[in-house]
């Protein structure tokens, strides 16, 4: 597993798409933390970072899955997987050395987002007036949502050997899984099923990460979808003759 995580990460860091992801990632959020005027935190009054985590997980649906969508349907493609198959490595260590090397490619695109919170500080009245537990748990509950897309961005690159089409399938999974059942939810004909359904997608246990708020019941469903996804993918993995 270790050996896979440190190609895939080599991999990557020898390449210009590990840089561009990242670049537009930091880029799209210090858009909207410092410079449209809408969602700008110079025109809340308040320091805070609602933004980033506002519309962070909107960036991650499409950074996650350029980051992931090469990973298994490359390996597929140019037939190194045949060849990745014959080591002496079970599925479950291919599949999670490559979903460790995509999480943390997920943190280091996450981590530089820690300037913003130094430079909010400062413009507090006074200086570090912030909520920094808040925070804290916010950045918590964004590297979990982050650790799933992750897992839904390996499982769609396992589906096919074409990037463009798991990249395409990884974004619209993160989508369904992240505010889909929300809108399902509030079909009005739903009854008893609206509250069980919302209580299904990620936006609603998210909600209560973004603010701050560490609940156990949260964390186990965000670490159970992880664990789902990447168990689906080992079945696609196990079903298929490479």
């Amino acid at each position: 597993m270790i050996q896979i995580f440190k190609k895939e990460i080599n991999s990557f860091l020898n390449s210009i798409i590990a840089y561009i992801v990242i670049s537009v990632f930091l880029t799209a959020i210090g858009l909207f933390m410092w410079v449209f005027p809408d969602t700008s935190v110079l025109n809340y009054g308040f320091a805070d970072m609602d933004t980033l985590f506002s519309f962070g997980p909107y960036v991650l649906m499409f950074l996650v899955p350029a980051i992931t969508m090469r990973m298994l349907a490359e390996e597929r493609k140019s037939g190194t997987m045949e060849l990745l198959l014959t080591k002496p490595l079970t599925d479950y260590q291919i599949i999670l050395g490559k979903f460790l090397a995509g999480f943390a490619l997920v943190f280091l695109s996450i981590a530089p987002t820690i300037i913003y919170y130094f430079s909010i500080s400062s413009l507090g009245n006074p200086p570090g007036n912030i909520d920094t537990a808040g925070i804290t748990g916010s950045y918590v509950g964004l590297l979990l949502l982050g650790m799933i897309f992750t897992s839904i961005g390996l499982f769609a690159s396992s589906l096919n050997d074409n990037q463009v089409v798991s990249f395409i399938t990884a974004i619209f999974l993160c989508f369904i899984f992240f505010s889909g059942f929300e809108y399902l939810s509030a079909l009005t004909n739903l009854g008893t099923l609206a509250s069980p359904l919302e209580k299904a997608g990620i936006l609603y246990h998210y909600h209560f990460m973004s603010k701050g708020l560490i609940d156990v019941g949260n964390v186990i469903y965000f670490l159970s979808v992880t664990a789902f996804m990447i168990l689906l993918t080992k079945f696609v993995l196990s079903s298929r003759k490479w």
